[in-house]
């Protein structure tokens, strides 16, 4: 009573100067829809979390400098060497600070989460069309968020200055002067003269634990308010239309499961960080720019660079007195700047494409958008070949294989692997529409055995129910407008459809719009008695957890 009392008093005191009573009312009861797809986001947020916390601890004690000191620490092999502050403080971290190798892994294992949660999160977004108008501003935040995450990731582990992250420091390096013109005054700019120099340790933690962390943060807190006020996508299912959310609400249900997901995600990277290993900087030795360790590997996420530049031929062009590397420099920014503008572009050239201007808060299965999730799994084979490629070193000495025959493979898997995969994946979407019209049309199996008079054994199927026909949903396409005829003449095409443009604007239509008739079938597995489709049901907000209203679109 007395506990009740205070808080009434403080929330009373609070309201009475700050007027939040209402929006907080607001915010929990705001509905969530549950599906475990949508706990990839939650992920990366709380890698991101994790990442701060861990990150700020490791800020007390790195020391980043480039400065000599000659290391007289607790890892003996390493007694007596000289290195840097960076490379000497890490090692202090790691072997004379109480829970320092632990704090340090966990944070390593939280990175490269973090990264995969995005990768995953972002994957979901795209096979789902959950991009889709009014959601593209959160999508390019997410890109750029991306971008932002690898940036990070490479920063943070050059940081430590040991050799195996002195030769990604050296790739950067080469990346930057392979750029034409520009590329040696980025060089020293960023190095502050010939490489190494003194201080890009010092530039990188201001960048690493300053600048790409705001902007993070920033970042995350635009998405998550477009989100919540946009409202959340959901999956097909019963009674959920573009006009509501079914779920549960923020209070108590989705903070009890996301706080203790959280606890989840923390305890999965801090068993990672204790069991499992993860960048023994003290085996790899301080940064000696004459040297390199062999079977070196970048984070996963930094593999497709490393694929890049083994597979590329060694094209280098002088022209004008000025050398043209693209050995390094094709590989280096075209193919992720090729996966990044594509990704971005895609929602705004879909609508063009489909002439689809609609609102969508009910998201699209993959097998429904067959071209859409062709095109998504031929990216991934893109990236996975050139990620695979990173390692072509390590795969020809396990397999006992010459290094070159790994390349030449890699060389023509990187073309023919996307295209196999696009088609191979658009056949599997088609087939997987066909088998859910079968459902529809004679329902599902039910393994009971039935003799026919005439002596025939068939097996009885029952009729779909409603949970069942809804998710097997089909979204309504809109058809591009047809041309007109005027008597005797030939059919005019509409103004969207004319000339060049418009005819491989009607072209790609037919590729991006191709599906499976369902025979009539609408968006609910049903068509009502006027010819339109049968809304779905509609309940109460406050009786079965739904969010329903068109103030809810944003």
């Amino acid at each position: 009573m007395i506990v009740e009392k205070a808080l009434e008093g403080t929330g009373t005191w609070l309201d009475e100067r700050f007027h939040g009573a209402r929006g907080l009312r607001t915010f929990f009861r705001k509905i969530f829809p549950d599906h475990w797809t949508f706990l990839l986001g939650e992920i990366a947020l709380y890698s991101f979390v994790i990442l701060i916390l861990t990150g700020t601890f490791l800020a007390f004690f790195f020391q980043p400098s480039m400065g000599d000191v000659v290391y007289h620490g607790s890892y003996l092999k390493l007694d007596g060497v000289r290195m840097s502050h960076a490379y000497a403080s890490t090692l202090n971290i790691s072997f004379d600070v109480r829970g320092g190798l632990l704090i340090r892994q966990i944070h390593h294992w939280a990175a490269d989460l973090f990264v995969a949660a995005i990768m995953a999160h972002m994957l979901r977004i795209f096979f789902t069309g959950a991009y889709r108008k009014p959601r593209e501003v959160n999508w390019l935040i997410g890109i750029v968020m991306f971008t932002l995450a690898l940036l990070e990731g490479l920063f943070g582990y050059s940081l430590p200055d040991d050799l195996l992250s002195g030769a990604g420091l050296r790739i950067t390096q080469g990346v930057l002067q392979s750029i034409p013109v520009v590329g040696t005054y980025l060089s020293f700019f960023l190095f502050g003269g010939q490489y190494p120099g003194n201080s890009i340790i010092p530039r990188m933690y201001i960048l690493h634990v300053l600048l790409i962390p705001g902007l993070f943060a920033a970042l995350i807190g635009a998405h998550l308010f477009i989100m919540f006020h946009q409202k959340h996508t959901q999956m097909p299912g019963k009674g959920r239309t573009n006009r509501n959310v079914v779920g549960a609400p923020m209070y108590p249900y989705f903070m009890a499961k996301t706080g203790a997901f959280f606890l989840f995600v923390f305890a999965a990277v801090a068993l990672a960080g204790t069991f499992a290993q993860i960048n023994p900087i003290w085996l790899y030795g301080p940064y000696n720019p004459l040297a390199i360790s062999a079977g070196s590997q970048p984070d996963f996420y930094m593999g497709f660079l490393e694929g890049a530049l083994r597979i590329m031929p060694a094209w280098e062009w002088v022209i004008f007195g000025h050398t043209f590397a693209f050995n390094v420099f094709i590989p280096a920014l075209l193919p992720l700047g090729l996966i990044f503008t594509a990704a971005a572009l895609w929602p705004f050239l879909e609508q063009w494409i489909t002439g689809d201007h609609r609102e969508h808060h009910v998201s699209d299965r993959p097998r429904n958008a067959p071209t859409r999730t062709a095109l998504g799994i031929a990216a991934v084979t893109f990236y996975g070949v050139l990620w695979a490629e990173g390692a072509n070193d390590l795969i020809a000495n396990q397999l006992d294989i010459s290094l070159y025959t790994v390349t030449w493979i890699a060389r023509v898997a990187v073309i023919a692997a996307p295209i196999l995969a696009y088609i191979i994946t658009k056949r599997i979407c088609l087939g997987l529409q066909r088998k859910d019209l079968h459902l529809l049309e004679h329902g599902v199996e039910t393994g009971i055995i039935r003799q026919l008079p005439n002596g025939t054994f068939i097996e009885e199927t029952r009729p779909l129910d409603e949970e069942e026909l809804a998710k097997l949903a089909v979204p309504e396409r809109l058809a591009l407008p047809v041309g007109t005829t005027d008597g005797a003449e030939a059919e005019v095409p509409p103004p969207g459809l004319r000339g060049s443009v418009g005819r491989v604007r009607a072209r790609l239509n037919k590729i991006v719009t191709e599906t499976v008739a369902m025979n009539g079938h609408g968006a609910n597995g049903h068509v009502a008695e006027d010819g339109e489709h049968a809304p779905a049901a509609i309940g109460s907000s406050e009786r079965d957890g739904r969010e329903d209203g068109p103030d809810q679109h944003g």
